[in-house]
Parts: structure tokens; C-alpha cells; sequence
């Protein structure tokens, strides 16, 4: 479907056609309607499908076609990280190039007094559309630099991060200053149950979008250790002894267990650095700043690394524990392999996680090669393939809202736009 078939309006499409953006993505195509009739907004789709513009490109239609206040915050974006809110900033002044009486602001931590100037200049002369990280934006909240209460769009991107940020409570204090017909739009790469809750509490009778987790490129070698969790930091020694691996993440999911393998491999004499959400953003940037400069050889993370930032040379991925979920496993051996260059992802079972690899490797539709331990580590467990129980079987969590089903209301655009004042 291309952008022209949809009621964007003129000056959206015009920007469109500079950019040579013709057809849509799967979730443009579905969400963009949506979100232009007005309706709340789950979409579950994985980064780099194009979700920024499923969201932007109807805020900014509706924002130039409307009557909305010009003293006021009309729109509110929120990032889990400053470099997030820097894409959509930038892909914000390309969509609304031809947007002569829309402005922006983004608005984030990790900077000096000057930059929080300009911020507050920004607020203050009437931005319509905020971009911002929930620190930040809290801290404009409580000195009274921003109301909320005339904002008639509020999204949330990347909201799995945020939770994984430890945002969750900065997310619902924001939320509480915003008007009860703020239309809302929410998206996340992956759907646990505690986002499900999330969702719940913030979207009102949403429509759900879900876009299918695409499997990993072919150019990718991917393999794994079957191996017991004494083995790991042996296995990762003989590894690194045995070519020059360079540009490499290990991932886990824990941060307690980021900061003891980052520990280890110091003492290895090995040049790494940890990312997790107990360091502060001005920390994640000197990290981040590092490795994509290669002042550091190897990235320990949690998965807040593993989707949103681009770093187009890596070489090696490897999962130091089995990812809860295909949907993760994708997220984070995609960090490889990226620009026409090769790559390389590296999963450690131990046997606790055989039967979570096995639903990977379903999801995959093919076996992962395991390569043998080295001898001198002794040997793993056995790889043996588990029959799934049919009994006392947990339901994946559902989306039980009246509004999954598209008979009910949705909020009348003339409605919002006669509560305007």
C-alpha cells in the first residue's frame, strides 16, 4: 500500500515524496489509519520496521490539519534513551519539512546547563510536539517549565525498554498530567505480560497491532555451547585466545550477572566495558562513546543494548545466557551482521535452558550447530530433546480488553477537536 492512498494530508505527502518513501512498511500500513480515526494504538513490532513513521506521520497530519492551541504541548513522545529521542527528533524535521506552523523539542538528559536552556526556550515558546526521555521530562514537570493537561497525543516508544530502564514509575507520574482524551500510542518489540499490564492501564479500548518477529539473516553464523554455568567464562577465554575478536557484545539478562562476567573478564586482561540500567545516562553515553570508537574491544549488556542502538560494525554476538524468548533472541544476534558485513552469534545452553533453546530453534526452523566443549573444560550436558507437558500448562497471556475487537468506539476526531480550547 503506498502513502498516497491514505488521507495524510498534502503537506505530510509532499515531504514523503522528497524523501522517496512510496510504499508503506506492514505496521504503517495498519497502524497509520488507526491512529488518523482516532483510536488507541498497541503496536508490537521489532526495530527497524518503521514504526517511528506509523506514529509520527498521523500526529503531524492531524497537528497541521487541526485547530489545535498554540500555546500549548499538543504531543508527547516519549524515549527510554537520549540517542532514540535523537532519531525521532531527526526524523521528525524530515516528516514535517512542509509543517511551517508545527515546531519540536527534544528534551533529554546527559547534558550541560546550556543544553537545559535551550530546552526550556523551546517549551516556552509553544512547541507542539515533545521529545523527550521520562528523566528529563519529569524534572521540566516539577519546576513547572510544562503542563500537560491540553495534550491531545501521548505515545510511548520502545516501552519494553522502559520497563527494563526501571522507568515504570517515572511513565505513570508523567501519565497523571495528561488530559483523560489524550489519544494514546503505545510500542513495544516484545509483549511480556507485564507490558500487557501497562497497557491496560494507559491505553483506553486500544486497537492491537502486531507485526510477526522476522527471522535472523542468513548472513549470520549462528552456533552454540552446551554447557553447564561454571563452563562459560572458560569457554569465552578459549574463544577470545583463539582469534583476535573484536567488536564483540555479550549479552545477558540480568545486570547483577552484566557486572560479575564484565568483572571476570578483567581479570582476563580482556578490554571491556558493561552497559546496564544502573548506570546513568551520562555513563551509557561515555560507554556507548567507547566501544563505537573501538577504545574498547567487548560490550557486556543487558538487553537494553540489544535493540535501538546502531552500531553497524560487530562482529560477534554472544548470548551468555538463552534469551527468554525468540522475539529477544532476534533482537539480539540482529546486532551482528549489519550493513552487508558478515557476522557471528554465539549462545551458551546451559541445562537448565535446553528446553527454551529448543522453542528457539522451532521458532527458527532449523537446528543451531552446537560446537564441542573444549577438552579441557571436561564435558556439558546432554542435549536431549524435551517433550513439552501438556498438563498444568500456563495460557500465554491474552489481550482481554473490549476494545481488541474493532466494533467498538472509536474517539470521534470532531469530538477531540471541539474539546480543544
Amino acid at each position: 500500500m503506498k502513502f498516497e492512498e491514505t488521507y495524510l494530508n498534502d503537506n505530510i505527502l509532499d515531504a514523503l515524496y522528497d524523501m522517496h518513501f512510496d510504499d508503506m512498511t506492514p505496521i504503517q500500513e495498519r497502524c497509520i489509519p488507526k491512529i488518523l480515526d482516532g483510536y488507541d494504538v498497541l503496536g508490537v513490532a521489532q526495530t527497524g520496521t518503521g514504526k517511528t513513521a506509523a506514529y509520527l506521520l498521523p500526529i503531524l497530519s492531524q497537528l497541521d490539519d487541526g485547530d489545535y492551541p498554540k500555546d500549548a504541548i499538543n504531543c508527547v513522545i516519549m524515549s527510554p534513551t537520549r540517542e532514540l529521542a535523537q532519531q525521532i527528533d531527526q526524523a521528525m524535521q524530515g516528516f514535517g519539512y512542509y509543517l511551517d506552523g508545527i515546531s519540536s523539542v527534544a528534551v533529554y538528559g546527559g547534558n550541560d546547563g546550556g543544553r537545559y536552556e535551550q530546552e526550556l526556550k523551546g517549551i516556552r515558546l509553544g512547541a507542539d510536539v515533545l521529545i523527550a526521555t521520562p528523566g528529563r521530562l519529569l524534572s521540566h514537570l516539577k519546576v513547572g517549565n510544562l503542563d500537560l493537561s491540553r495534550c491531545s497525543f501521548f505515545v510511548l516508544d520502545e516501552a519494553d525498554r522502559m520497563l527494563d530502564m526501571g522507568f515504570i514509575d517515572d511513565i505513570m507520574k508523567i501519565v497523571s498530567q495528561l488530559p483523560q482524551n489524550c489519544q494514546r500510542v503505545m510500542f513495544s518489540a516484545t509483549m511480556p505480560p507485564k507490558i500487557r499490564e501497562l497497557a491496560v492501564t494507559l491505553l483506553h479500548d486500544p486497537v492491537e497491532i502486531k507485526i510477526a518477529v522476522s527471522r535472523p539473516a542468513d548472513k549470520i553464523r549462528q552456533s552454540a555451547y552446551v554447557c553447564y554455568e561454571p563452563q562459560k567464562l572458560k569457554i569465552i577465554n578459549q574463544i577470545f585466545k583463539q582469534g583476535d575478536l573484536k567488536r564483540v557484545i555479550i549479552f545477558s539478562g540480568k545486570k547483577d550477572k552484566v557486572k560479575d562476567i564484565s568483572r571476570s573478564l578483567k581479570q582476563m586482561h580482556i578490554n571491556c566495558d558493561q552497559m546496564h540500567s544502573d548506570l546513568s545516562q551520562q555513563e551509557r553515553d561515555e560507554v556507548m562513546y567507547r566501544f563505537k570508537a573501538g577504545m574498547t574491544d567487548v560490550l557486556v549488556a543487558t538487553d537494553i543494548v540489544a535493540r535501538g542502538i546502531d552500531i553497524d560494525d560487530i562482529r560477534t554476538v554472544i548470548n551468555y545466557d538463552v534469551p527468554h524468548d525468540s522475539e529477544d533472541y532476534v533482537h539480539r544476534i540482529g546486532r551482528t551482521a549489519r550493513a552487508d558485513r558478515d557476522g557471528e552469534a554465539i549462545t551458551f545452553v546451559s541445562d537448565t535452558d535446553i528446553y527454551r533453546f529448543q522453542s528457539i530453534e522451532h521458532f527458527l526452523g532449523k537446528e543451531v550447530e552446537k560446537t564441542p566443549l573444549p577438552e579441557s573444560i571436561g564435558e556439558g550436558p546432554v542435549y536431549t530433546k524435551r517433550e513439552k507437558k501438556t498438563s498444568n500448562t500456563r495460557r500465554h497471556g491474552r489481550w482481554h480488553s473490549k476494545g481488541n475487537s474493532n466494533k467498538s468506539h472509536h474517539k470521534n476526531r470532531s469530538k477531540k477537536n471541539d474539546n480543544k480550547s
